[in-house]
């Protein structure tokens, strides 16, 4: 039996051991099975793991979406976690890549995946908490919200979960430099049935504009002397 003989189901069972580029390539083979690779029931899960990934077009962002994750620690991309007054003009012509790539990702996602339920974004350091806001208002039926190692996230993000992460039931803001004790206390108070996680986001040194920093210096040597 030829592969195209098997019905619809099969193919789309088949077709769902395959990873993203597997699934293209077999779907340039004939019409028949670039039927099956564009049927959205096929893209319910997706997962990236290098910006690059996310301007392939070998998926497809629909309303049959319901779990992404977008997760990379690669070498090449630890840049983007140094705060920007740091950069220089190369590093910042290549983090200003990233986060156009990822912002338009995220803007795909919002227009086109009402559905969403889960979001784990994983050493993205170009995601804002604007995304995050315009994503809580798109998706409302989304229950579980994982950001880890998001350098640019701030309270703000946990201030949209309370105005807009009505069916949220998971939040993790790990390791999140930017968030601060008083932001996840009004987590804890307003939205008390959503399971909480923020290891070490707020025991560590924020970002701060040198100027800040030297104020910061000079202030601990007068501690010092006294």
């Amino acid at each position: 039996m030829h592969i195209t003989q098997l019905n619809r189901e099969c193919l789309l069972h088949l077709f769902s051991f395959l990873d993203k580029n597997s699934r293209k390539n077999l779907a340039k083979t004939c019409h028949k099975l670039l039927e099956v690779f564009e049927d959205p029931l096929l893209w319910s899960l997706l997962n990236f793991h290098s910006p690059v990934e996310l301007k392939k077009d070998n998926f497809l962002l629909g309303p049959a979406l319901k779990y992404l994750s977008i997760c990379w620690y690669s070498e090449r991309v630890k840049v983007c976690n140094i705060e920007d007054w740091m950069k220089n003009s190369f590093q910042r012509d290549f983090c200003n890549r990233h986060e156009n790539t990822v912002r338009d990702f995220l803007l795909q996602v919002c227009n086109r995946c009402p559905n969403l339920l889960s979001l784990t974004l994983s050493g993205c350091g170009h995601v804002t908490d604007d995304s995050i806001l315009l994503l809580l208002k798109s998706c409302p039926k989304l229950r579980t919200l994982k950001l880890e190692n998001c350098v640019r996230i701030t309270d703000g993000t946990l201030q949209a979960v309370t105005l807009h992460g009505g069916a949220l039931h998971t939040l993790h803001v790990d390791f999140c430099r930017n968030i601060t004790q008083a932001g996840l206390q009004r987590v804890r108070e307003q939205c008390p049935s959503v399971m909480l996680s923020a290891e070490r986001s707020a025991n560590m040194i924020p970002d701060s504009q040198p100027e800040k920093k030297l104020v910061l210096e000079r202030a601990s040597r007068k501690l010092v002397q006294l």
